[in-house]
């Protein structure tokens, strides 16, 4: 019966010891709650430089913040060089967006061919950018 007994005993606290170590499980009960903000980058590439582009958000007053951004056309033809700048100018407030704690949680696209008088010789791309972080 002792023998029985102290293997119960070592039993017992080998898996007390055990439960002691194991991380304790997430609760499941805990609901996150997300806030989202929304970066729009409206590309021209209407030939010939004429079109307008844009890089849109909205800050935590609720104001509109506006950057211009390069058209993919100058007059003679597709700019990479403005494409490169719209690139750098997008990444950068990425990057801002990140340093205050947001999360880039999706990215949608885009683009529209045909301009409101029916001309087919230029549009538009639009890229959305969807952060979120956990509420406070």
């Amino acid at each position: 019966m002792k023998k029985i007994l102290i293997i119960a005993a070592l039993g017992l606290a080998c898996t007390n010891m055990t439960m002691a170590q194991a991380p304790a499980a997430p609760s499941t009960t805990q609901k996150v709650t997300y806030e989202y903000k929304q970066i729009t980058a409206i590309e021209s590439v209407v030939p010939g430089g004429l079109g307008r582009s844009r890089l849109l958000t909205t800050d935590d007053g609720g104001q509109m913040r506006e950057k211009d951004l390069k058209n993919f056309y100058s007059m003679v033809g597709i700019n990479f060089d403005n494409i490169a700048n719209n690139d750098r100018a997008i990444v950068d407030r990425l990057n801002e967006f990140a340093a205050a704690g947001w999360e880039l949680f999706t990215v949608t696209s885009g683009g529209n061919e045909q301009m409101s008088n029916g001309s087919t010789s230029g549009g538009l791309f639009i890229t959305r950018y969807i952060f979120r972080r956990v509420k406070p």
